[in-house]
């Protein structure tokens, strides 16, 4: 599950436009905006260092925030971020504000784990990820790191499909198909060759079951 929520300092900014933003980036900060929620949108600006720190250590964009603005606490999660196309610099910040109840979409990583248990990958095999990623609808307080597709056992030809993923309680994929997450493919080097149980059918003398 996504690590508790964060708290995030804020201040508020009167003033929207091209203008208005870049000095509040010469003041050393980025402006952002909090929306949704049923609420109008609050244009804020945080601290450029903090901001900075959190995009670059990864899982931004599923992060709870607790901003606090005015003396008041808002409950938001990232959904969007600009960077500086030469200086490669976040520039500007969108924040969904949540409420109790709501559910949230998310992209959620697919890792796979235990290709050394794989017999598949053991002969050769190749492990072919086809969904990098999930889009779900999760709780805000239950979003997953990852999906984990654990290859033990699987062999060449088999596929992992999103029915045999254990999912968080609460948290569905917004593709309501049972789609292809992972697969185990021969390699170049070894398309001709059987799976174990073919070869052993094949070995078995004709008319034997």
């Amino acid at each position: 599950m996504s690590s508790a929520t964060k708290q995030l300092q804020a201040s508020a900014r009167a003033q929207g436009g091209k203008g208005a933003a870049r000095a509040v980036r010469r003041a050393g900060r980025i402006p952002a905006v909090i929306y949704g929620g049923g609420e109008a949108p609050q244009p804020i600006s945080l601290d450029y260092n903090q901001a900075q720190k959190l995009i670059f250590a990864g899982h931004f964009l599923t992060t709870l925030f607790e901003i606090e603005l005015d003396g008041h606490k808002i409950r938001a999660i990232p959904r969007d971020y600009q960077m500086d196309p030469v200086k490669d610099l976040p520039m500007h910040i969108d924040f969904l504000r949540l409420k109790a109840g709501q559910k949230i979409r998310v992209e959620v990583p697919v890792h796979v784990i235990n290709q050394d248990a794989s017999p598949g990958v053991k002969r050769g095999g190749a492990v072919n990820i086809v969904e990098h990623s999930v889009l779900m609808m999760v709780p805000p307080d239950a979003i997953p790191t990852s999906l984990n597709v654990d290859l033990t056992g699987v062999d060449i030809n088999h596929s992992i499909h999103i029915s045999t993923i254990k999912l968080p309680e609460g948290c569905l994929p917004v593709d309501k198909s049972d789609f292809t997450l992972v697969t185990v493919v021969a390699s170049a080097g070894m398309k001709d060759e059987p799976t174990p149980a073919a070869a052993a059918a094949a070995a078995k003398p004709a008319g034997k079951k």
